[in-house]
């Protein structure tokens, strides 16, 4: 297959072969050279699986034909050619072929189960120019081994391999062709960051026709440069979010992060140092940029974060929640009312309506019976209302069988009516029922005006706008992005504002800062999850570390050891902050009523329980006032009537 792509020579071909692995290098006789594309075939016919086939990208300042190329050079699964043409090109020409062509390499690489990348070069502008395009274009990943062949000397190519993550990081190797007349040979040189002596560029292996190919110091061709770090430091990014990471005031770290990356690093022989940042934009840049090896504090997988770097395993379940204030009663007039249904109100008021009146009926005196004896409407009215508040009841009027029978169902009635009333009012005087708060997304969005977010928020508040769901359009409509965690939190104490973050992060600050001496809390947690979704540590595109980190992390989780570290730091916060609390009382000090404010809300029934029946009292004692002062007014004005 030919592909043409503007000014550049492209020519992507596959060739299959069942059985080969690379040809053997034929006879030498009277001198003759051994060529790039022969002695790169040695070295992947030694390393080369079953599975693997080889993009060949060269800068066609060799002429040889497609074929010669194939016939030195086989792989089991084929071989892929890619050609630029350098001579005689503007360097921005160069530039934008060497990205088409790292751009084509990179989809072939993606629909490869295993690739092997040989450059063929002696200018070392190009090699350098590859080195930068592979990286901008994602062409390597640590799987994928980078074979650069050319004739330079070490020292005109020592700049280029330690100057560039492509071949100073990435699974590279350097093949340095040393052809004399009398005898053709080959080294093999790779640049490992991490020795005992610090970062290097050192020879692993030669060849010559008499010897073959001799590896030297034990190593490997394409060795893993990341199994040992010999105990160097590296740099990481990081900011205080507890329980993953915080500093003590001895300035170590702890937190379940912080213990995982120490564990990492006592296996894999490394320290680290922790850069200085302003925040969690910064963090994340300095990854970005490769300055940062890694930033060990979890981070939520969204799309938007995949396009600036990428995440090692996602070892965490991250739930976002939010965290608000508990809601406090308010002021109820209607204490006194509400122990009774709407109903069971409405059906006593009609019983002692028609009590009355049934009094007055079955009261009446038979034919030739003093008149006097009849009951009267007022005297049948406080029989019923005084029965049914536990009032005496005056024998005199009460004449006959059918008043006695009536009376007394009308007792059982006020006793059981009276008790339930007064149970369930002592119930909810003492035991108050407490205004309904948000547990759902959907419950939120209805009743929030404004919920708060740190300023890594902005990324949520994007991904909720972009998504398909209304509840995630509503939410994002009503995010507001706060200078930093601590605004969030304290909004939520003083403006009662929910706060949005994940639900560890949220219990920590709940066990820390909003625990009082009792261990209960003035802050709830809402019940649903916001956005359920997997976390992990921010690491560079392709970092060639990767599947080191990701096979330790592993080890760390199989154990449990990861969740027990989270749950030992929020229980030793809440033990800290409840100790500090009760010295601080034993001390005489204030404590903040964030913390206590309320400690005993239950034990005693206060003003805003009681205040349904001291309404009525007042109420009752301004009518009596009011009717008291109408009987003396009428009491003045008769005398002066007389």
């Amino acid at each position: 297959m030919t592909c043409e792509i503007a000014s550049a020579i492209f020519i992507l071909m596959f060739i299959y072969h069942e059985t080969a692995r690379a040809l053997p290098l034929p006879a030498r006789e009277n001198g003759e050279l051994l060529n790039l594309y022969q002695s790169a075939g040695v070295v992947l016919g030694a390393v080369a699986q079953s599975t693997c086939c080889v993009i060949l990208l060269n800068d066609v300042k060799e002429s040889h034909s497609s074929e010669s190329i194939f016939d030195q050079l086989v792989a089991p699964w084929g071989v892929g050619l890619l050609e630029v043409a350098v001579d005689g090109q503007d360097a921005n020409v160069t530039q934008a072929q060497l990205s088409r062509v790292v751009d084509e390499a990179r989809r072939l690489r993606q629909v490869s189960w295993c690739v092997t990348v040989v450059v063929v070069s002696d200018d070392p502008a190009f090699l350098a120019a590859f080195a930068e395009w592979s990286l901008k274009g994602r062409l390597l990943v640590w799987s994928t081994r980078l074979l650069a062949v050319t004739r330079l000397p070490l020292p005109e190519l020592q700049h280029v391999l330690t100057s560039h993550w492509t071949y100073s990081m990435m699974n590279a190797m350097v093949l340095i062709l040393e052809d004399t007349q009398r005898e053709p040979r080959f080294s093999l040189y790779v640049h490992l960051p991490y020795t005992t002596s610090g970062a290097r560029v050192e020879r692993t292996a030669f060849w010559t026709k008499n010897r073959g190919l001799v590896m030297i110091n034990k190593l490997h061709i394409f060795p893993d440069k990341f199994d040992n770090f010999f105990g160097a430091s590296i740099d990481v990014t990081a900011l205080p979010y507890k329980p993953y990471w915080g500093v003590e005031a001895d300035q170590s770290y702890v937190g379940s992060d912080a213990m995982m990356l120490k564990s990492i690093g006592h296996s894999l022989n490394f320290t680290f140092h922790v850069l200085p940042t302003a925040n969690w934009a910064e963090v994340t840049r300095l990854v970005e940029e490769r300055i940062s090896f890694i930033a060990p504090v979890s981070h939520t997988l969204l799309p938007q974060r995949s396009l600036l770097y990428d995440y090692t395993y996602a070892y965490e379940h991250v739930f976002m929640h939010f965290f608000m204030t508990k809601p406090l009663l308010s002021s109820n007039w209607q204490s006194l009312y509400d122990p009774l249904a709407d109903e069971v109100w409405t059906s006593i008021l009609v019983v002692l309506l028609l009590m009355p009146l049934l009094l007055i009926a079955i009261t009446r005196p038979e034919h030739g019976e003093e008149f006097d004896k009849k009951l009267k409407q007022g005297d049948a009215a406080h029989i019923v209302v005084g029965t049914f508040l536990d009032q005496s009841v005056n024998k005199r009027h009460i004449v006959n069988s059918a008043s006695r029978v009536l009376v007394a169902a009308w007792l059982v009635f006020s006793f059981i009516v009276g008790t339930a009333y007064r149970s369930n009012l002592t119930a909810a005087l003492t035991l108050p029922k407490y205004p309904s708060r948000p547990e759902t997304l959907e419950q939120l969005v209805r009743v929030a005006d404004k919920v708060t977010m740190a300023p890594y928020g902005e990324e949520f508040r994007q991904f909720f706008k972009q998504s398909e769901s209304d509840v995630f359009h509503a939410l994002s409509e009503i995010m507001h992005i706060v200078p930093s965690t601590a605004h969030g939190l304290q909004w939520a104490a003083e403006k009662k504002l929910p706060y949005i973050d994940g639900i560890r992060y949220l219990r920590q600050m709940v066990a820390d800062k909003f625990t009082r001496v009792d261990g209960s809390t003035q802050m709830f947690i809402g019940r649903e999850s916001i956005l359920p979704a997997l976390g992990g540590w921010p690491i560079p595109h392709d970092a060639p570390y990767k599947h080191q980190i990701d096979k330790h992390m592993l080890y760390i989780l199989e154990a449990g050891l990861y969740e027990k570290w989270i749950e030992d730091v929020i229980l030793r916060t809440k033990q800290e902050t409840r100790r500090r609390l009760q010295e601080h009382q034993k001390q005489g000090q204030k404590v903040t009523t964030a913390q206590v404010d309320d400690d005993k809300k239950n034990q005693a029934l206060k003003l805003v329980h009681m205040q349904g029946p001291l309404i009525l009292l007042l109420l009752g004692l301004s009518l009596s006032f009011f009717i008291f002062a109408i009987e003396l007014l009428n009491k003045i004005f008769n005398k002066k009537t007389k």
